[in-house]
C-alpha cells in the first residue's frame, strides 16, 4: 500500500505580472458556456461507472479557475481528479458495485438504509465463524466410529486428504477474495465472477444444494443426540424386536426431523437476528466441548474413567438391558441367573436352553476407556472394515464356536449397521471440512477484508485440521477399539462414545454437540435462502425469478419455503451417514470450481488478476482442482456423477437460454484464443471493464524508401502488450491502390520486418487512399475483425510540425485525435518517441510518473502497471501527480487517493500538488500574442503562396495566347479594371496591392489583443509544464492527461502550440486520451 506522500505547494514562478490589469477582467463562470454547441465527432460517450458520471450541480460549479483552462472541455465528460476522489473516499457507496457488478434492479424494493462502516476484524469476523462452520456434528458422533473402523493410520489419511483439499481451496479463494472488493454473497460471486454466468449458475445452485442438505444432516444430527443420548424415551417408534430398531429409529428421526424443520423454519423467518445473535452462544458450546475433550484425556493419564463393556467371548454386548455383567451371581449362597441370562436362554432357570455360544463362552469385562498409557495405541492402529450386520468383535479375546448369523441377529450384540470400507468413510467425514467459505460470505461486514480473509481462513483451517489429527490419534490412543466401532456406544449403556471420553461429565458434550448442531442448522436455513435469492436476482436461471423477491425488509421467503422443501427430502433419508455424501458432493464441486477460477485467471494473466495475497500458485489450484474432483469420486462415484450431470444441465440450460450478464469472467477471456467461434461469443457484448486491455492500432510514418520512421514506435507495443491481445500496424499510403499495389506490397513486408525485429505479435495493415486523411479515418474504422477490434490508438507526435510548409501534416494529426474520440477509442501519443528504449534495453532505478488531472476512465493507472510487467520498466517505481485546486482539501484528497490506490491493488508513491488560482503574468500574455501573431501570418503567407499560383497561371495563359489583349473578367475590388496586360504592368499591379496589404496586416498585427480563452489555455500550459518539468524532469517516463482538441476547428494551430508549451523540456512523454469508459476496476 502507497504510504510515500508529499503536499508541494506550487509557487507561482512565471515571469512579472502585468501590472495594468484592464486584461484581467475575464469572466470566468462563463468559461464552460463558450462552446456549448457539440461538434462531431467529440462526444464521448457515458457509461454507467462512477468515475465519468457528472450530475448537472459537477458541471456546474467545480471548474470556474484560470489553471485548468486547457481541460476546460474535458469537463463535461470527464471529472476532475480531487471531484473523483471525493466520491471514492468510501469505496463501498460506489454506484458501480449495484450498476455494473450486481445490475440490480431499483424497482424491486425499497433503497437499502445505510450501513454502518465495516468494523470486524480477523478474528472475530473470519476466525471465528470458519471455526463454527467447520467443527460440528461430525466430530462429534462420527469421528470415534471412523477412527474404530478405518484404524488411526487411514484415519489420518481421510484427515490429510481432506484437509488438504479444503486448505488448496482456501489459498485459491484467497487470492480471488483478495483480487478487488467482494460483494456480499462470498463463494458464489467469486466463482459467477470470475467463470462467467453458466458455471456461476450452474456451481451456484450445487452450492445451494450442498447447503441446503447440511441443513438436512445439521437437523439429523441434533434428533440423533436427542432421541438416543437425552430423551431415548421420547421415542414415537419402539422397536418390539432388535432386527426393527434400525427401522424405528429412522422413522422417529423423520417425524421428529420434520418437526424440528418447521420450528427452525419459522425462527428463521419471523426473527433471522436472533439465529446471528446466538452464533456465538452455539461457538462457545463447540469449544466448551472440545477443551472437555482434551481435558478428559489428560484425566485417563492419570485416573481413567469406569465404563465397562461387557464381552462374550470376544464378542460386545449391548448393556441397555442388564445390569451386570455376569452369567450368574450368588446371592445368600444361592446361584441365582442375571438378566443378561435371560437374553440368550429361553428361561431363567439354571437348566434353561441357551445359545451355543453364550454357552460355550466366557463373560469378561473390559475397560472402555482404558488411558492414554495403556498401549491400546497399537490395537487401533489398523482398520476393522466389515459388512452390514458383522459383529463388533475383539480378537484379542479368546472365542469358542463360531456365529449363527440367522440367531445373532435376535441376539444383543453390537453390530455393523451399514456395510464399511475406505470410500464410504471419506464421504461421511467429508462434511466436517467444510464451511471455510463462512469468512468470504461476511466480506462486506469487515474492516479489511483483503487482509482478513486469507489470514482467518487459513488460520481456521490450520487450527480445525490440528484438532482433528490430535483427536484421531488421542482416541486411538484413550479408547478400546471395540468401543470405537460401537457407533451409538450401546456397550456402555447408551452414552455417547465420545462422551465417556470428556472430562468432568459426559453430559457435556451431549449438551456441547446438541446445541452445537441446533445452531449449524439454523445458519444452513438462514445461508442457503439467501443465496438462492443472489442467484434469483442475476437473472441467469429464468425459472427461479420468483425466488428473487421476499419480504418488505428482503428477507427471502419464497426461497426459505423452497430450502425447507428441499431439505425435508433429507429428513426423509434419515440417515446421517447417508446425507453425509450427498452435501460432500455438492461442496466438493463448489471447491473445484473455486481452485478452476484461480487456475484460469492467473494463466491468462489478466490486467485485472492482482490478487494482494500472493501466495498462491497455479499449479496448486490445479491439484486442489485434481484433489476435489478424486474426492467426489472416491466418496461416491454414483452421487459424483448425478452431480456432474445436474450442474451440467444447468449449464446447458443457461447457455441455451442465453445468459446475458458479462462479468468479465476468466472463460470469455479463454475464447480469444478460439478462432470462428470464438470471435462469434466475442462480437455478443463488449468486454468487460475486468477483460480490458489495450488492443492497439499502431498508426507508422513510412520514409521515402518505404522503411519504418519510427521503429521505437514498435518497441513501446511490444513493452506494453507483451505478446498479449491484438495488435495492429497500420500505415496509409497516397494515391489509388491500382498505382501502389507493389508499393503497398513493399510497405507491408518492411513493416512486418520491423515488428518481427521488435518482437511485436501481431496484424499489419497498409491502406492506400486517396488522402492521408481519409486513409487514417478507414483505418480506425475497419480494422480489426468482429470482436478482436482495437479499442486504443497508439501514434507518434509529429515533432516538425512547425517547420513543415504543408499545414496538412499537422491538420491530419488533429482530426485523428476527433476520429479515436468520435470512435471512443483511447489514444496514445508519443513525443520523443525515438529515444524511447529498446526491447534490448534495462532501465535501471526510476520513475514513471503519471499526472493525473482528469479522470478519463483509468488509462493512467493502467498503463504503467502494464509497463512494468514488461523486463524493460520492471525495476521503475510509479508514482502519481494529481493536482489540488484551491477550494479542495488537499490532506483530504491524499486520503482518499491512497484508499483508491489500495483497493485498485497498485503501490505507488503520490503527490499532491498544489496548483494557486494566480493572476496572469505578462510572459503569458506575450506568449499567447505571440503565438495568434505568428498563426495570422501563417494565413497571410498561405493567402499569398495562392495568389502568387493564381498569377503565374495567368501569366501563363497569356503567353499561350500569343500575348492577346483581354479583358480582366474578375470583380477584384470597389471598381472594375479595364486594361491591357504587359509583364511589366503585372508585376508593378501586384507589388502596389502587396504593399498596401501588407502594410494593413502588419498595423493590425501590432494593434491585435490575445483571445482571452487562448490566454486562459496558455495559463494552464505554463503552469502545468512548470509543475511537471521541475517534479518529473528526471523520470524514464511521464504519462499526462491530453487535452481534447478545438470544437471550433479555426483554433487548430494554437491547439498545437498549446500541446509544445506543456510538453516543453520534457524527453520521454506518453500523451494519454481515454476512450470514455472505464479500464481498471477495484472490484474483483
Amino acid at each position: 500500500m502507497p504510504t510515500n506522500f508529499t503536499v508541494v505547494p506550487v509557487k507561482d514562478n512565471s515571469r512579472k505580472a502585468i501590472e495594468d490589469n484592464e486584461e484581467d477582467d475575464v469572466d470566468d463562470n462563463n468559461v464552460l458556456k463558450e462552446e456549448e454547441e457539440e461538434a462531431t465527432g467529440d462526444g464521448v460517450p457515458k457509461e454507467n461507472s462512477p468515475f465519468i458520471n457528472n450530475t448537472d450541480n459537477d458541471k456546474g460549479n467545480s471548474y470556474d479557475g484560470t489553471n485548468m483552462a486547457l481541460f476546460e472541455e474535458e469537463m463535461d465528460s470527464n471529472p476532475m481528479v480531487s471531484s473523483l476522489l471525493n466520491k471514492l473516499a468510501n469505496y463501498t457507496n460506489l454506484t458501480q458495485g449495484a450498476q455494473e457488478h450486481e445490475e440490480a434492479d431499483d424497482d424491486e424494493g425499497p433503497k437499502k438504509k445505510a450501513v454502518k462502516s465495516p468494523q470486524m476484524g480477523t478474528f472475530m469476523g473470519v476466525y471465528l465463524p470458519c471455526l463454527q462452520n467447520i467443527l460440528g456434528v461430525i466430530l462429534f458422533l462420527r469421528l470415534t466410529w471412523i477412527v474404530g473402523t478405518a484404524g488411526i493410520l487411514e484415519s489420518l489419511a481421510i484427515v490429510g486428504l481432506c484437509c488438504s483439499c479444503t486448505m488448496l481451496t482456501a489459498i485459491s479463494m484467497s487470492a480471488i477474495a483478495t483480487n478487488g472488493v467482494v460483494p456480499a454473497g462470498g463463494s458464489y460471486y467469486m466463482i459467477s465472477r470470475s467463470l462467467g454466468p453458466e458455471f456461476g449458475g450452474a456451481v451456484g445452485l450445487c452450492f445451494y444444494l450442498g447447503t441446503t442438505f447440511a441443513g438436512s444432516m445439521y437437523i439429523l444430527g441434533t434428533i440423533e443426540i436427542l432421541l438416543t443420548y437425552i430423551v431415548p424415551k421420547a421415542a414415537i417408534f419402539v422397536a418390539e424386536k432388535k432386527e426393527d430398531a434400525v427401522d424405528a429409529l429412522l422413522n422417529n428421526m423423520r417425524v421428529y426431523g420434520t418437526c424440528c424443520l418447521t420450528l427452525m423454519a419459522v425462527v428463521v423467518f419471523v426473527g433471522v437476528k436472533y439465529v446471528n445473535k446466538l452464533a456465538l452462544v452455539f461457538l462457545a458450546c463447540v469449544i466448551l466441548s472440545i477443551l472437555a475433550i482434551y481435558a478428559g484425556v489428560i484425566k485417563t493419564i492419570f485416573e481413567p474413567p469406569d465404563f465397562p463393556v461387557c464381552m462374550l467371548g470376544n464378542r460386545t454386548l449391548q448393556n441397555n438391558n442388564f445390569d451386570r455383567c455376569l452369567k450368574t451371581e450368588v446371592i445368600d449362597n444361592v446361584t441365582v441367573t442375571t438378566k443378561l441370562w435371560r437374553l440368550f436362554c429361553d428361561g431363567p432357570e439354571l437348566n434353561a436352553t441357551c445359545n451355543d455360544y453364550f454357552f460355550n463362552n466366557n463373560v469378561t469385562m473390559v475397560q472402555g476407556i482404558p488411558g492414554l498409557t495403556s498401549g491400546v495405541i497399537s490395537e487401533n492402529m489398523w482398520s476393522e472394515y466389515g459388512p452390514l450386520g458383522r459383529l463388533v468383535e475383539n480378537t484379542k479375546l479368546p472365542s469358542v464356536g463360531g456365529s449363527d448369523p440367522a440367531q445373532d441377529i435376535y441376539l444383543p450384540y453390537v453390530v455393523n449397521d451399514i456395510t464399511t470400507f475406505f470410500t464410504l468413510l471419506v464421504g461421511i467425514y467429508f462434511p466436517s471440512v467444510t464451511g471455510i467459505m463462512a469468512g468470504s460470505n461476511r466480506s462486506g461486514d469487515l474492516r479489511d477484508a483483503q487482509k482478513s480473509i486469507p489470514v482467518g481462513t487459513i488460520l481456521a483451517i490450520a487450527t480445525t485440521s490440528v484438532i482433528y489429527i490430535t483427536c484421531v490419534v488421542l482416541f486411538g490412543a484413550c479408547i478400546e477399539g471395540v468401543l470405537l466401532r460401537d457407533k451409538f456406544g450401546d456397550s456402555v449403556k447408551g452414552n455417547l462414545v465420545i462422551g465417556t471420553l470428556s472430562w468432568p461429565s459426559p453430559w457435556v458434550i451431549v449438551i456441547g454437540s446438541f446445541f452445537s448442531c441446533c445452531g449449524a442448522g439454523l445458519q444452513s436455513l438462514t445461508g442457503a435462502p439467501r443465496l438462492l435469492q443472489a442467484i434469483a436476482r442475476d437473472g441467469i436461471v429464468p425459472f427461479l425469478q420468483v425466488f428473487g423477491h421476499g419480504k418488505a425488509n428482503g428477507e427471502p421467503t419464497w426461497a426459505l419455503l423452497l430450502t425447507a422443501g428441499i431439505c425435508e427430502i433429507g429428513i426423509l433419508i434419515a440417515s446421517l451417514d447417508a446425507v453425509a455424501p450427498i452435501l460432500s458432493m455438492f461442496f466438493l464441486m463448489c471447491y473445484l470450481f473455486v481452485n478452476l477460477a484461480c487456475a484460469v485467471q492467473t494463466l491468462l494473466r489478466t490486467p485485472n488478476w492482482r490478487p494482494r495475497f500472493k501466495y498462491y500458485h497455479w499449479a496448486l489450484s490445479f491439484l486442489g482442482m485434481s484433489l476435489c474432483l478424486a474426492l467426489m469420486f472416491i466418496s461416491s462415484w454414483y452421487y459424483a456423477i448425478v452431480a456432474i450431470a445436474i450442474a451440467g444441465c444447468i449449464y446447458k440450460y443457461i447457455e441455451y437460454r442465453g445468459a446475458e450478464k458479462e462479468w468479465g469472467d476468466g472463460i470469455r477471456g479463454l475464447s480469444l484464443n478460439a478462432a470462428r467461434y470464438a470471435l462469434i461469443r466475442l462480437e455478443e457484448a463488449p468486454p468487460h471493464t475486468k477483460n480490458w486491455r489495450p488492443q492497439l492500432l499502431v498508426l507508422l510514418n513510412l520514409d521515402s524508401d518505404q522503411g519504418v520512421r519510427h521503429p521505437r514506435l514498435l518497441s513501446l507495443t511490444t513493452q506494453l502488450k507483451a505478446g498479449k491481445g491484438l495488435t495492429i500496424v497500420g500505415n496509409v499510403l497516397e494515391g489509388t491502390y491500382l498505382t501502389k499495389e507493389a508499393e503497398a506490397k513493399r510497405a507491408e513486408q518492411n513493416i512486418k520486418s520491423s515488428m518481427s525485429a521488435e518482437r511485436t505479435k501481431g496484424f499489419c495493415h497498409v491502406v492506400v487512399s486517396s488522402n492521408l486523411r481519409d486513409g487514417f479515418s478507414h483505418l480506425i474504422q475497419s480494422a480489426g475483425l468482429g470482436g478482436m477490434k482495437h479499442n486504443t490508438v497508439l501514434m507518434a507526435w509529429p515533432g516538425t510540425w512547425r517547420q513543415s510548409n504543408d499545414p496538412q501534416s499537422w491538420r491530419n494529426f488533429i482530426e485523428t485525435v476527433r476520429e479515436t474520440t468520435a470512435a471512443h477509442q483511447a489514444l496514445l501519443v508519443a513525443k520523443n518517441v525515438d529515444s524511447f528504449p529498446t526491447n534490448q534495453d534495462r532501465l535501471g532505478e526510476g520513475t514513471i510518473d503519471v499526472w493525473w488531472v482528469v479522470h478519463d476512465g483509468g488509462m493512467l493507472m493502467l498503463l504503467p502497471f502494464l509497463l512494468r510487467q514488461h523486463k524493460v520498466w520492471r525495476k521503475c517505481k510509479m508514482r502519481i501527480f494529481t493536482v489540488a485546486q484551491m477550494d479542495d482539501n488537499s490532506i483530504q484528497m491524499k486520503k482518499d487517493l491512497q484508499m483508491f490506490l489500495y483497493h485498485l491493488r497498485l503501490d505507488a508513491e503520490v503527490e499532491v500538488v498544489e496548483m494557486h488560482d494566480n493572476d496572469i503574468s505578462a510572459f503569458t500574455y506575450e506568449k499567447t500574442l505571440v503565438m495568434e501573431q505568428r498563426s495570422q501570418m501563417l494565413k497571410q503567407m498561405q493567402l499569398s503562396r495562392t495568389e502568387r499560383e493564381r498569377e503565374a497561371q495567368l501569366i501563363h495563359d497569356r503567353n499561350t495566347a500569343s500575348h492577346a489583349t483581354i479583358n480582366d473578367k474578375a470583380d477584384t475590388g470597389p471598381e472594375r479594371v479595364h486594361m491591357t496586360w504587359t509583364k511589366d504592368k503585372l508585376f508593378t499591379e501586384r507589388n502596389r496591392n502587396r504593399e498596401c496589404n501588407a502594410n494593413v496586416a502588419v498595423r493590425d498585427l501590432f494593434n491585435m489583443k490575445p483571445n482571452q480563452s487562448n490566454v486562459r489555455r496558455m495559463h494552464t500550459a505554463i503552469k502545468l509544464n512548470e509543475v511537471v518539468v521541475n517534479k518529473s524532469q528526471g523520470a524514464h517516463l511521464v504519462l499526462l492527461n491530453m487535452p481534447g482538441p478545438p470544437r471550433n476547428r479555426g483554433g487548430d494551430e494554437n491547439y498545437m502550440e498549446f500541446l509544445e508549451v506543456l510538453l516543453e523540456g520534457l524527453n520521454r512523454v506518453l500523451l494519454v486520451r481515454g476512450g470514455g469508459r472505464e479500464v481498471i476496476t477495484i472490484y474483483s
